[in-house]
């Protein structure tokens, strides 16, 4: 690590700060991806960074940056144990009033989430959750009421499925900005894909 608080990881020559903040997520694929970060850029009041349609295993994390080796090691024995999984988003939902957030609701592939979100969350990475773990795609996130009640209605038919095969790892930097440190293909024994269609 630098006098300046950054560190410079080994394995990938990646400078990063120190302490991290990760996070790992599934990322929605295309096209619905598209669709739902258009639909999320209408939705906000800030120009806050565009956070990339997923849903989230590990919610932000603070680890030391001498850990990422370990956690980028840990995050790859997790993959090849886990088998990719089949996904359905269907129809919105919200977290009001606890908080304000509206998200697309995960109807399909909740255990397959739940499995990785427990592997994931374990060794280098154990910690306890502030909230039971829900899967969801957020669309709308502390906005105004005005900006929660058109994401609800606008996008209360949406429906997507997808198989999820990788998950990805991503660290966020002082502006807000989330960058890709490495993306984990699901190797683990599974069912062979069913066909997929947009709905």
């Amino acid at each position: 690590m630098s006098a300046s608080g950054l560190y410079v990881a080994e394995s990938e020559s990646v400078t990063v700060r120190d302490p991290l903040i990760v996070g790992v997520a599934i990322n929605v694929p295309p096209p619905w991806g598209e669709q739902l970060a258009q639909a999320r850029t209408r939705f906000t009041d800030s120009n806050a960074p565009p956070v990339a349609p997923h849903i989230t295993v590990l919610a932000p994390t603070t680890v030391p940056a001498w850990q990422l080796d370990s956690v980028q090691a840990h995050l790859a024995r997790v993959a090849e144990d886990c088998p990719a999984f089949d996904v359905r988003l269907r129809g919105t939902a919200t977290f009001r009033p606890v908080s304000p957030v509206v998200f697309l609701s995960v109807v399909e592939g909740i255990s397959g989430c739940e499995r990785l979100e427990r592997s994931v969350r374990s060794g280098v990475l154990l910690r306890r959750r502030p909230f039971p773990f829900h899967p969801h795609v957020t669309v709308a996130h502390d906005v105004s009421d005005y900006r929660l009640d058109e994401a609800y209605e606008s996008l209360d038919d949406f429906s997507a499925r997808f198989r999820a095969e990788s998950f990805t790892l991503s660290s966020q930097d002082e502006s807000g900005q989330w960058t890709v440190l490495g993306d984990y293909p699901l190797r683990g024994a599974s069912l062979s894909p069913a066909r997929y269609r947009r709905d």
